[in-house]
C-alpha cells in the first residue's frame, strides 16, 4: 500500500509540473509517468482531445509471477488510483500490455493491431491537429517523443519538397504541408497508415493534389527513385527516413533490419537529396551504431540531446542525425 501511495503522488505530481509546461507549447498530448518507480512499470501517457481527455496507460511485462485473477485485480487498481489522480472516469483510460512480440524466435514490428476497434479522437500540437486512436493499434497513431523533430521539419519546409520515408500517419507531412513546402511524397507500405495520413492532411485543410500518398515498399521506391535520378528523376530539398527499427511484415519482400540497412538507405536518400539538402535519420533502435563507412559519404551531425522532449525520463528513446551533402 505504502508503494501505491509513492506512485500516485509521483503521478499527481508530474501531472502538476508538466500540465503548465504542456500549456505553454501548445502541446496536448505528452508524457505523464514513465516507469519511475520499478514496482509500477507503466508508461502513462496524457491525451487532450478535444471531445475531452483521455489516458493511454501501458503495462510493461516484467516477469513477474503472478495468476491471471491477481494480475488483472492488480491492473484494475492501478486503473481507478490513476482516474482518481487524474481526475478523470476510468472509461477514460486505455489499457494495454506491451510485451516482446516474436513470431518463430524472431523480433517484430510491434505497430500492429489489436483487435479492438476504438473510436478517432483529435488532438492538437503545435497549431495542428491529429487523428489518434487509443484502442485500435499498439501505437495511438502519433509519436510523442518525435515532437520537436516534427517542429524542425517544420521550421524548414517552406518552400521546399520535402520527402517522408516509412511515413506512418503522416505528422511529419502535416508539419512540411503547413509551413508552405511545395509539394510532398509520404512512402508507406500500410494503406491504413496512408489513409490515416491523408485524414489528417484533410483535418489542417491542406492540399491533396501538392501532398501525395505513394504505397509501396520503401526499399524498391528508394531505389527506383534513386536510379531515376540521373535521367531527370525527381530530387528533394528535405527528406526524413525514420525506419522502424525491425520488420518481417508479410507485404515487405524481405526483412527490415536498420542497423544492418542503414547504410544502403542513408546512401539512396542522400543521392535523392538537391544541392543544398538536408537529411534527417531518426532510430528508436537502442542498441544502433552508426556505420563509419557511410559517415564519409556526407556531413553528419548527430541532434538527438535537441530532440529529446522534456516529458520523456528515457533519454535514449531515440538518436537523430542531421546530414548535409
Amino acid at each position: 500500500m505504502t508503494d501505491l501511495v509513492f506512485f500516485q503522488n509521483r503521478l499527481a505530481k508530474n501531472a502538476r509540473r508538466l500540465r503548465k509546461w504542456a500549456a505553454r507549447g501548445d502541446i496536448h498530448a505528452y508524457r505523464l509517468y514513465e516507469r519511475d518507480i520499478p514496482e509500477f512499470p507503466l508508461i502513462i501517457d496524457w491525451y487532450g482531445c478535444e471531445d475531452g481527455p483521455r489516458v493511454h496507460l501501458q503495462e510493461f511485462d516484467t516477469g513477474w509471477q503472478q495468476t491471471e485473477a491477481e494480475h488483472r485485480e492488480w491492473l484494475d487498481y492501478i486503473v481507478e488510483v490513476t482516474a482518481a489522480t487524474l481526475q478523470l472516469e476510468q472509461d477514460a483510460i486505455s489499457v494495454k500490455v506491451r510485451s516482446r512480440q516474436r513470431v518463430k524466435g524472431e523480433k517484430t514490428d510491434q505497430n500492429g493491431p489489436t483487435g479492438k476497434t476504438g473510436v478517432d479522437l483529435v488532438v492538437r500540437e503545435g497549431g495542428h491537429r491529429f487523428l489518434v486512436n487509443l484502442e485500435a493499434y499498439q501505437d495511438t497513431g502519433l509519436f510523442l517523443d518525435h515532437r520537436i523533430m516534427r517542429a524542425m521539419i517544420g521550421e524548414r519546409a517552406r518552400g521546399k519538397r520535402f520527402l517522408n520515408l516509412f511515413s506512418y500517419t503522416g505528422s511529419f507531412t502535416v508539419y512540411a504541408a503547413a509551413a508552405g513546402a511545395v509539394s510532398s511524397d509520404s512512402v508507406d507500405l500500410s494503406n491504413t497508415y496512408l489513409e490515416w495520413a491523408s485524414r489528417n492532411l484533410a483535418l489542417n485543410n491542406l492540399d491533396p493534389e501538392a501532398h501525395r500518398m505513394i504505397r509501396a515498399e520503401v526499399f524498391n521506391w528508394i531505389r527506383d527513385a534513386a536510379a531515376s535520378v540521373a535521367t531527370g528523376g525527381k530530387l528533394y530539398d528535405l527528406i526524413l527516413l525514420d525506419p522502424p527499427s525491425f520488420s518481417n511484415s508479410k507485404k515487405m519482400m524481405g526483412v527490415l533490419d536498420t542497423q544492418r540497412d542503414h547504410p544502403w538507405l542513408i546512401r539512396q536518400c542522400l543521392d535523392l537529396l538537391a544541392p543544398g539538402g538536408e537529411l534527417f535519420f531518426s532510430t528508436n533502435l537502442r542498441s544502433f551504431e552508426l556505420d563509419e563507412l557511410v559517415q564519409t559519404k556526407a556531413r553528419f551531425t548527430e541532434i538527438s540531446a535537441r530532440t529529446l522532449p522534456e516529458d520523456y525520463r528515457d533519454k535514449k528513446i531515440h538518436r537523430c542525425w542531421l546530414i548535409k551533402r
